[in-house]
């Protein structure tokens, strides 16, 4: 198993000698919004609009925009592009830990590439070996911290009621209409999706890792397109991944699930995996996540586990101010998954990857109190670690949590302790949690003091500043 110290040598050998800020996936990695025309290198830059001019004989355009170009320049230069703030500011920290940078880069996808680029230069075409790609905003959640750009049932939520009135335009609509980011409605023609199944053909034979996401995946015919695609045109060195709630209508799992058994036993693919997400545990998470039921969450993963063969899960958890108070009965659960599904010649069947939440800015885990960090996130750090995988589990050898699921929870944890916002910023911050929680409570008939009883004497000390 490879360590933290050798992937540092690893950078140092490869990395630093092309720049000081190079990244691998701002060439070989893309994220695709084809609902709204938008694109990123990966999921952590704020996207960009691709322009259709763009596309009009090239395609490939959803990728290879000019703006993105530009950004690899700047790379190519040792210059930092501002769009990549999530790895300077880790690695701004003073932690020893490591960005995505140099873990995305380290990937085998995209390691073999970075000869080959700077060869090329940055103007050239590029296929992507990793592609992300969301083919619709029509999702059955309304996460607290997505938006209508992303989800139609926020769309109508925001509709009906219109925006939450903090001071950040997250949920609002002509926000989204002045950004160019809004959905194109599923009933009129989308230039970007038939760009996307013209690029397919090519695009298709460089992949090592293809993954749908959404909206909710399985809630989108072009889902199945892929499929069934999948089933008749075998691509044995493709890592396949789609992303999914886990709690989407029983007859269109249960559809899911026997094309996805096809898939798995007939080695159509080179490996098979599932990305789902939760923050928490129980009402927590359902708050978090609403319209999420955890015990079918956790059901539907073990039902997959159970009959699909050859796939795995990660489990993208985006910690975020609300995740403080129950992750640690959530690792809970997901250790019992590795337990329970691991072992004798199987895979790891569950992977933890802990992104902190950035936007909203009022959920973010930096507007906590500071007890909390000691109270509640060192506890699931030290449950982590009393855990890995290089330890006897429950009477079961190379079971636990990864080194490397340490260490991003560890890095999640330097970051907490580092940020420190200025008491203005903090301020605001923690009045829009306010307004936005109570609005929550309003709209959807939740209420969060009883699913949060750990934070009433700061949601008393916060309300003070509304």
């Amino acid at each position: 198993m490879l360590t933290l110290t050798d992937i540092k040598t690893w950078k140092k050998e490869n990395l630093d000698p092309v720049s000081c800020t190079f990244c691998t996936a701002k060439w070989k990695q893309v994220t695709l919004h084809l609902h709204n025309g938008h694109t990123h290198s990966c999921h952590h830059p704020t996207s960009h609009k691709i322009p259709l001019e763009e596309l009009k004989d090239n395609p490939s355009a959803l990728h290879n925009t000019k703006f993105k170009k530009e950004q690899r320049k700047l790379m190519l230069e040792g210059k930092r592009p501002a769009e990549c703030d999530y790895c300077w500011r880790v690695e701004d920290s003073g932690s020893e830990e490591l960005s995505d940078r140099t873990y995305k880069s380290f990937e085998p996808w995209a390691q073999p590439h970075i000869q080959d680029i700077v060869d090329k230069g940055w103007d050239d075409n590029v296929n992507p070996s990793y592609l992300e790609v969301s083919f619709s905003s029509v999702c059955n959640l309304k996460c607290s911290y997505c938006s209508p750009q992303v989800s139609s049932k926020w769309m109508e939520e925001i509709k009906e009621h219109g925006p939450y009135n903090t001071s950040n335009k997250f949920n609002d609509v002509q926000h989204l209409i002045q950004t160019d980011a809004m959905p194109i409605p599923n009933r009129e023609p989308n230039p970007y999706i038939e760009a996307f199944w013209k690029w397919w053909p090519d695009v298709s034979k460089d992949l090592k890792h293809f993954r749908i996401t959404g909206g909710e995946p399985l809630l989108t015919k072009d889902t199945f397109k892929i499929l069934d695609d999948l089933i008749a045109n075998p691509k044995p060195n493709l890592e396949f991944s789609v992303n999914s709630n886990m709690c989407v209508p029983d007859a269109v799992f249960n559809k899911f699930i026997e094309k996805m058994k096809i898939i798995g036993s007939e080695g159509k693919v080179k490996k098979l995996k599932i990305f789902t997400s939760a923050e928490a545990y129980g009402a927590q998470a359902e708050y978090i996540r609403h319209g999420l039921n955890y015990n079918q969450w956790l059901s539907n993963i073990r039902r997959v586990l159970e009959e699909v063969p050859n796939c795995t899960f990660t489990c993208m958890s985006t910690y975020n101010v609300l995740s403080i108070f129950s992750f640690d009965k959530m690792l809970k659960d997901l250790l019992d998954l590795k337990l329970e599904f691991g072992g004798a010649g199987n895979p790891i069947p569950i992977i933890l990857d802990t992104p902190y939440l950035r936007y909203p800015k009022h959920q973010a885990m930096f507007i906590a109190q500071p007890e909390w960090r000691d109270k509640y996130v060192k506890p699931q750090l030290d449950f982590i670690n009393n855990n890995l995988e290089d330890r006897y589990v429950r009477g079961k050898e190379n079971m636990g949590f990864f080194k490397i699921e340490r260490d991003k929870f560890q890095r999640l944890y330097d970051i907490i302790n580092e940020e420190h916002l200025d008491e203005k910023t903090l301020t605001q911050r923690r009045k829009d949690f306010i307004i936005f929680v109570d609005e929550h409570d309003k709209r959807r008939g939740t209420n969060f003091l009883e699913t949060f009883p750990e934070m009433e004497s700061a949601y008393h000390e916060w309300k003070q500043l509304v």
